[in-house]
């Protein structure tokens, strides 16, 4: 056989073993991502991300189920905050720069209704029936309560100035709302729209949780180094003291908390310090302060799994996610997402995270857990990532049964 031949057989059979190998390679890969880690949904079900773009006006929606971008909706100027209804197939978008809210059909994925609220409304939350929405207006200085059913504003209260935040806690009697320009946090009694109370001393309150028995709520004070502790009112209790709101601690964290991640049990609170490259650990119940971790460069925002193991912390300036093991109390992987990650959610059966790249216009999706072709099981790692507008801001998933 000539050399020339001989070589080009050669350079065949080398490219087949190649091709054969790359194959082999690829399907295992598949299979190692397929059924054994994705929720087999049945053919009636339908789960989404909705993605506010506030550079771009609108909000993305990315099917869960198929991993890809489903459409764009048009909404209000500068959209900011988002919320899903628990009760009804409805999202909710603050147009901050249009003083309105966006009522998009989920099962339709289009805009139903624009309801107007206030000057620049930020953020908005929904109660656990579904029936009211309440929007923190920070250039008006009140809060929109909104009656979803009706689809309008039905009062207006009053608050400190710039208000960021309306948090409802869980069972419904309490209304936490974070004064940002005035270092206050008012607490609204939803049933009679009044203030309840009002807490100064917080320079900067930016960020709320309510714990889930409806008892207590930590504010950050994101002007300086603190969180502060109220204790909600509880007319029913055998202690005469809870009857009424009170203040009863700030704690000493890290410079900059901007983010509060809550365990789903309750037990514990680990704050975003976004100016000390570190997360400070909150037992809820002492109202102490466990510990502070070096994370890496400006931890935005955090987020904890179903079943309280892991916590998920968006490094803005690092460009990727730290996953903390709550129970070994150490890192154990770095994700490497899009430019700027920020806000996070979770899909519905907690096998995704999604997390919000505002430099780089897009949504990094991230297996929660993952197989290498050879089955060695790894937390967390890069899927895909895909498009959004510009500026995406925060996040908000919903699932449902199509009728």
């Amino acid at each position: 056989m000539p050399s020339g031949q001989h070589d080009t057989t050669l350079s065949t059979q080398r490219m087949r073993v190649s091709f054969a190998a790359m194959l082999l390679l690829l399907l295992a890969s598949l299979t190692a991502c397929r059924k054994r880690d994705f929720p087999q949904y049945p053919a009636d079900y339908r789960e989404y991300a909705y993605v506010t773009n506030g550079g771009s006006n609108s909000v993305s929606v990315l099917d869960l189920i198929n991993l890809r971008q489903d459409r764009i909706i048009r909404v209000g100027e500068n959209p900011t905050g988002i919320a899903a209804n628990p009760a009804k197939n409805e999202i909710y978008a603050v147009n901050t720069g249009s003083n309105s809210i966006s009522v998009i059909d989920a099962e339709k994925n289009a805009v139903a209704a624009t309801i107007a609220v206030h000057s620049k409304p930020y953020f908005i939350d929904v109660d656990s029936q579904g029936e009211r929405a309440y929007v923190a207006n920070s250039g008006s200085n009140n809060v929109s309560v909104i009656d979803l059913g009706a689809r309008r504003e039905i009062a207006v209260i009053g608050a400190g100035e710039a208000p960021g935040l309306a948090r409802i806690s869980p069972d419904g009697k309490s209304l936490v709302v974070t004064n940002r320009a005035s270092g206050s946090v008012s607490i609204i009694d939803p049933q009679s729209y009044k203030v309840r109370s009002v807490f100064a001393g917080c320079p900067g309150a930016t960020h709320a949780v309510v714990l889930p028995d409806s008892t207590k709520a930590f504010i950050t004070c994101s002007g300086g180094h603190q969180v502060m502790v109220i204790g909600l009112a509880r007319p029913d209790s055998a202690v005469a003291s809870e009857h009424a709101d009170r203040l009863l601690t700030f704690l000493d964290v890290g410079k900059t908390p901007v983010h509060l991640a809550l365990k789903p049990d309750g037990g514990e609170i680990f704050v975003s310090n976004f100016g000390s490259d570190s997360i400070s650990e909150i037992a809820t119940q002492m109202n102490e302060v466990g510990g502070a971790y070096l994370v890496g460069a400006h931890p935005a925002s955090a987020i904890v799994s179903a079943d309280n193991s892991t916590l998920w912390i968006s490094k803005f300036n690092a460009d990727s996610i730290e996953v903390y093991s709550i129970d070994d109390g150490k890192v154990v992987n770095t994700v490497h997402v899009g430019s700027g990650p920020d806000a996070l959610a979770f899909s519905k059966e907690g096998h995704l995270l999604l997390a919000t790249d505002a430099k780089s216009n897009d949504v990094s999706v991230v297996r929660v857990m993952s197989r290498n072709p050879s089955g060695v099981s790894g937390i967390g790692t890069l899927f895909t990532i895909l498009p959004a507008g510009r500026q995406p801001n925060a996040i908000v998933v919903k699932g449902f049964r199509v009728r």
